[in-house]
């Protein structure tokens, strides 16, 4: 009989296994020997597909090389809307104080442009306290049970604030990771940012990052809001865009 596959050196097998999609190498190729198992589950063929992509990390730093490549490859913002380019659309529980949430164009009045040229839009609160919420469910975000409960990868939460240099105003951000039940499980809360009139209007950036949080988190709970300090009607409290939230390999 013609030699198959099994009389192929390793270094061979793990090339043509590398040019398999990868969650063909998971669901199917891992069943069809041990040696084959052995290969998926080893760090050596997700060392090679990172290579080849171009997904990039010191060997040092890598614990699971088969969680990198995946967390790697889905990595994006998981904020919907963002920037407020579709309104409110995507933002849940929203608290319209004052004159409510409004959508304007950067840089806006008594305003700076945003560091990045990519967004163009920013909410704006008024003179009572507005907040809005966005809920992302990890797993229809394609971040199954074990990976969420055994690798626990970095959970990066960002956004961005500022101010309009003629008026004063507040901000708050406050993020929270849920449970299946929706238990908070891990809680970040920023003080409430004091921005004076007379603000130069520029951008500030926040974030936190979440690690060893423990197993069972299934949602991430983002909410932000602010409002006005001189209580004027219209829109002249805290600017809030460029939220995200990202799994880090």
């Amino acid at each position: 009989p013609a030699p198959g596959m099994e009389s192929l050196p390793e270094a061979v097998l793990l090339r043509i296994l590398a040019s398999i999609p990868a969650v063909e190498l998971v669901l199917v190729c891992r069943l069809v020997c041990c040696q084959w198992r052995n290969l998926v589950d080893g760090a050596a063929l997700w060392i090679l597909k990172c290579q080849q992509e171009g997904l990039s990390r010191a060997e040092s730093d890598v614990e699971d090389w088969q969680s990198f490549y995946f967390l790697s490859k889905k990595r994006r913002n998981l904020i919907k809307n963002p920037c407020g380019e579709e309104g409110l659309e995507h933002w849940g529980e929203v608290e319209n104080g004052g004159d409510g949430w409004k959508i304007e164009e950067l840089p806006g009045d008594f305003g700076k442009e945003f560091p990045s040229e990519e967004v163009h839009k920013y909410f704006v609160t008024s003179y009572e306290w507005c907040r809005k919420a966005q809920v992302i469910d990890l797993r229809a975000e394609g971040y199954w049970e074990e990976l969420m409960d055994t690798t626990q990868p970095k959970i990066m939460v960002r956004d961005w604030y500022a101010g309009r240099g003629d008026a004063g105003c507040l901000y708050e951000l406050c993020v929270k990771l849920l449970s299946e039940n929706e238990d908070v499980l891990a809680e970040y809360k920023s003080d409430t940012v004091t921005i004076p009139q007379g603000n130069d209007g520029s951008w500030t950036e926040i974030s936190h990052t979440f690690s060893s949080y423990g197993p069972g988190v299934r949602f991430v709970r983002f909410e932000h809001g602010g409002q006005d300090t001189l209580f004027w009607q219209g829109w002249y409290g805290a600017r809030v865009t460029g939220s995200s939230v990202t799994l880090e390999p």
